[in-house]
C-alpha cells in the first residue's frame, strides 16, 4: 500500500505545556487504523494536530504534501474530514440542510447523488430528511455526523470517538457501517475510539498512546492478541 499520511516526530502544545512528544506512524492508503489509549493520552489532539488546530513542531505530510502551513479549510479541500467528539451537528438545520452543507466545499455537481448515498449508507437520515438535527437521537447524530463528513467526499477521515454516549447495539451498526465506506468507498480512516475492541475489528493497524507517546503498534490482530491490550483495553 502507499503512505497516505506521513507523520514524524510530531509535537504538539496546549500553550506552554506539551501534550505529544515526537508522534510517528503512517496510514496507508485505503486502510483502517485506530489510535487508542486511555482518556488523556492524546488522541484527540492528535487529530486536531493532523488538522492544524492545536501548534505543533515536527512534519505531517498528506500525500506527500506538508499540511503544518495551511489552514484548516484548507486541509479540509485537500480531502481530510474530521468528525469531532460531540458530533457537531447544526442542531436547527434539517438533516438534509446538513447534508448539503457538508458539500459546501464542492461544486454542486453530484451533490443530490451523493445525499442519496449518504441515504443508502444511512436509511434512518432518509426517513429523517426534514427533521431538524437536534431533535435526533444520539445514534443518529451521530450517523449524521459521518454523513455530513462524507459529502466532502473525502480520501481520509479522521473520527473522534464516534461510539461516544450510544447504546451498544448502535454502535455496532455504525462501526459495520464504517467498515462498508471504508471497502466500498476507498476512503482511508482513522478512528480514536475507547471501545478497543469493535475498534480492533475493523481496523487494520493499530497504535497505543500513553501521555502522548506511542508506546505500542502493530497489525490490528497482533495488538488485540497482546496480554497488556487485553488487560488494559479489552477487559479480559
Amino acid at each position: 500500500m502507499t503512505a497516505l499520511l506521513n507523520i514524524k516526530a510530531l509535537n504538539a502544545f496546549y500553550g506552554q505545556v506539551q501534550a505529544l512528544h515526537g508522534l510517528e506512524f503512517t496510514l496507508d492508503e485505503g486502510s483502517v487504523t485506530t489510535l487508542l489509549g486511555a482518556n488523556g493520552a492524546g488522541k484527540t489532539t492528535t487529530l486536531r494536530a493532523i488538522c492544524n488546530m492545536v501548534r505543533t513542531t515536527g512534519a505531517i505530510e498528506f500525500d506527500g504534501a506538508p499540511l503544518s502551513s495551511r489552514s484548516t479549510e484548507n486541509i479540509v479541500r485537500l480531502g481530510i474530514a474530521h468528525v469531532p467528539q460531540g458530533r457537531g451537528t447544526f442542531t436547527t438545520m434539517t438533516v438534509e440542510e446538513n447534508l448539503q452543507l457538508g458539500a459546501i466545499t464542492r461544486s454542486k455537481s453530484g451533490v443530490a447523488a451523493d445525499i442519496e448515498r449518504m441515504y443508502a449508507h444511512f436509511p434512518v437520515l432518509k426517513q429523517r430528511h426534514t427533521q431538524q438535527a437536534g431533535t435526533l437521537s444520539g445514534g443518529e447524530q451521530q450517523m449524521l455526523a459521518v454523513a455530513r463528513a462524507l459529502m466532502l467526499r473525502p480520501r481520509l477521515m479522521l473520527l473522534d470517538e464516534p461510539s461516544f454516549g450510544l447504546a451498544p447495539l448502535i454502535v455496532r451498526d455504525l462501526f459495520k457501517i464504517l467498515g462498508k465506506i471504508n471497502r466500498e468507498d476507498k476512503v482511508t480512516i482513522l478512528v480514536v475510539e475507547q471501545n478497543a475492541q469493535l475498534a480492533l475489528e475493523i481496523a487494520d493497524q493499530a497504535y497505543v498512546i500513553e501521555t502522548g507517546r506511542i508506546v505500542m503498534s502493530g497489525r490490528a490482530n497482533e495488538i488485540a492478541d497482546n496480554e497488556d491490550v487485553r488487560r488494559s483495553y479489552l477487559g479480559y
